[in-house]
């Protein structure tokens, strides 16, 4: 009993009437007329009674119509459902990123994708950019939002924001009265930086800019957490850089200064895995290159 089968009796059923179901079925009718009959040979039982040029349902036609419909709807059900898998338009995704990357631009892009494929499970994992090199070798994350750049070949990586570096200081400092500043200003202050490992590191990246400037910055206190560093600056303990999109973090006791250094910049990246078939992969880079600055 093939699918096939299954319709053309439902046409018949419908129409009753071979002719008209043949022409519904865009089929000739003596082929539809024999592939019911073998249908009814299979079964063992008579689906329709033929009398005087009459075509009517038997009681298991009209039994086996009931359920068929049923079966008929549940099959296409199934069908759209994977045409919309495969488009990507349902399933799971895994996101790995950064606390810097949702003081801008991650909020935006996940409303977005969530509106265009409100049936795509999410799961969202805050990971700094070596657990997520680590999340995406071991297969828990399909994706990850990162800063700095995680550099392996196994995985592609594209640029998704690059933004200056800000100078976070103490409301209370000389320079905060400054409306910008370069750099190499800051070469005699205590830094509240980041742990420089496990690599990569956010800690390298601000170290890189400032050899740039000329200056090693001298490390006062680490912070693991942005947060924590921007309570240590306001408490006067420190200064650091920031990315731009920091600013819209507000402290009492802490203010951001914009740097005269045109090389003072940082790069949100998006990575992932060449080798993965996600069909929801490629609808989300889709959106994230939507928000590429």
């Amino acid at each position: 009993m093939e699918l096939r089968h299954l319709r053309y009796f439902v046409a018949v059923a419908e129409e009753l009437h071979f002719g008209r179901a043949a022409e519904k079925l865009h089929i000739a009718q003596p082929p539809l007329s024999q592939q019911i009959q073998q249908l009814e040979r299979e079964m063992g039982v008579r689906l329709f009674h033929r009398a005087n040029r009459r075509v009517t349902l038997t009681a298991a036609g009209q039994v086996f119509l009931d359920d068929i419909r049923r079966s008929i709807a549940g099959i296409e059900q199934a069908v759209q459902a994977a045409r919309r898998a495969d488009r990507g338009e349902v399933g799971t995704l895994a996101v790995g990123f950064v606390a810097s990357a949702t003081y801008d631009i991650l909020p935006a892009l996940l409303s977005q994708f969530r509106a265009r494929f409100p049936e795509v499970a999410l799961s969202l994992y805050e990971l700094n950019a070596a657990e997520q090199a680590q999340a995406l070798a071991d297969r828990r994350i399909h994706v990850g939002l990162a800063r700095p750049s995680i550099e392996d070949t196994g995985l592609a990586v594209e640029t998704v924001l690059r933004e200056p570096f800000l100078a976070a200081l103490p409301e209370a400092h000389p320079l905060a009265a400054r409306e910008s500043l370069r750099l190499a200003e800051l070469s005699a202050e205590p830094f509240i930086l980041f742990p420089a490992d496990p690599k990569p590191s956010y800690a390298d990246a601000v170290r890189a800019v400032c050899a740039r400037a000329g200056f090693s910055p001298r490390v006062a206190q680490e912070a693991r957490e942005m947060q924590t560093a921007l309570s240590l600056i306001a408490a006067g303990l420190g200064v650091t850089l920031v990315p731009a999109s920091t600013r819209n973090l507000h402290r009492r006791g802490l203010v951001y200064r914009p740097l005269h250094d045109a090389d003072a910049m940082t790069e949100l990246t998006v990575a992932y895995r060449r080798d993965d078939l996600s069909p929801v992969l490629p609808r989300f880079l889709e959106i994230v290159r939507e928000f590429r600055l």
